[in-house]
């Protein structure tokens, strides 16, 4: 499993489709290991719209709310808006660098990883965008 499913499972219900999805995982090198779906075989354009299903609506999670009242519950002073690493904490998860490092390659930050404030800024932005894209509804000073 990715550090980043292993985010959305601990932010989003059970339920979910976030919660339920597997992210894609990251290859050696910091590849995807995604292909393509099947494009299907030569339909008409007409048909195209009528084939494809209207899609129900995914339910916003407050993203703030929960991990604000994780914090709480924790008992600790994690600043989990600002720093990566106190969003982990945060969650449960693993916070080290070697962690982190990990994420990076997930999803494909190309810049030095060996500058850690610098990439630790890029995660944080990068999973609460990838939070809000999957139906978290999160504050717009995190998302930008």
């Amino acid at each position: 499993m990715s550090i980043l499913s292993d985010i959305f499972h601990k932010i989003f219900p059970a339920g979910h489709p976030a919660a339920t999805q597997a992210a894609p995982a990251a290859a050696p090198g910091g590849q995807q290991n995604v292909q393509p779906p099947a494009q299907p075989a030569q339909q008409p354009q007409a048909q195209q719209p009528q084939a494809q299903q209207p899609q129900t609506p995914v339910q916003q999670v407050n993203v703030e709310e929960i991990l604000d009242n994780k914090q709480k519950q924790s008992g600790q002073q994690l600043n989990w808006r600002t720093s990566i690493v106190d969003l982990l904490k945060l969650l449960g998860l693993d916070s080290s660098l070697q962690a982190r490092k990990q994420l990076a390659a997930e999803l494909h930050y190309t810049g030095d990883t060996n500058d850690s404030a610098a990439m630790n800024i890029w995660l944080h932005k990068q999973v609460m965008h990838k939070v809000a894209e999957n139906g978290g509804k999160v504050p717009a000073d995190l998302k930008a």
